[in-house]
C-alpha cells in the first residue's frame, strides 16, 4: 500500500476545559445596511486588538457577496470570560444600539461548548441560516432570552445585560 503524503494533525485541547468557539455574522438586509457593516469592521479590530481576557483567537470570515455577509470565529477560555466581554464596553453599546436599530442589518450568532451544548440567536434574520435552517425557531423571550439560559449554563452572570428582556419587547 502506498503511503500518505498527507501531514496530518490533531490539537491537544487538555488545557482547554472550558473552550467555548462562537461564529458571529452581519448580513446586510437593505442598502442602509452596507454603512452599519463597515463601520464595524474597525471597532471589532479595535476591541480584538485591546486583548480582552478570555479571547484566545479571533477570525474573521467572510460568508457571502450577494447579500453582503460577514463576520467572526472566536475562541474563548470559558463562557464567563465572553459573556462578562459581550456585556461591558465597546460590545455593550453595540448591542444596546443593535436592538433599538438594527441598521438594516441582521446579526445572528452561534455558540458551541467543548464540555457540550450549543445555543443560536438570529435578530433580523430572515432566512434560515446555520442552525435555524434545520431547527425549529422559538422566540427569544424568557428562557430563550439570554445566551446563558439558552445553553443551560448554570449561575447568575457577574455582569447584567446591557438590554433587558422588557427593552426588546418594548423596540419589537
Amino acid at each position: 500500500m502506498a503511503r500518505s503524503n498527507v501531514r496530518r494533525q490533531t490539537v491537544d485541547l487538555s488545557a482547554y476545559p472550558d473552550l467555548v468557539v462562537i461564529y458571529l455574522g452581519m448580513r446586510v438586509n437593505k442598502l442602509r445596511g452596507l454603512a452599519t457593516l463597515f463601520k464595524f469592521g474597525p471597532k471589532i479590530s479595535a476591541a480584538v486588538a485591546a486583548k480582552p481576557d478570555g479571547l484566545l483567537l479571533h477570525e474573521p470570515i467572510f460568508y457571502s457577496l450577494f447579500p453582503l455577509h460577514a463576520g467572526m470565529r472566536q475562541y474563548w477560555r470559558d463562557f464567563q470570560s465572553l459573556e462578562t466581554w459581550a456585556r461591558s464596553l465597546p460590545h455593550q453599546d453595540w448591542w444596546a444600539a443593535f436592538v433599538h436599530d438594527s441598521g438594516g442589518t441582521g446579526f445572528w450568532h452561534e455558540t458551541y461548548f467543548k464540555r457540550g451544548g450549543m445555543e443560536a440567536i438570529y435578530d433580523d434574520i430572515f432566512v434560515p441560516l446555520g442552525l435555524s435552517a434545520f431547527a425549529s425557531a422559538a422566540a427569544a423571550k424568557g428562557a430563550m432570552f439570554s445566551a446563558r439560559k439558552r445553553a443551560g449554563v448554570q449561575g447568575e452572570a457577574a455582569v447584567q445585560s446591557p438590554v433587558s428582556e422588557s427593552e426588546i419587547g418594548r423596540a419589537q
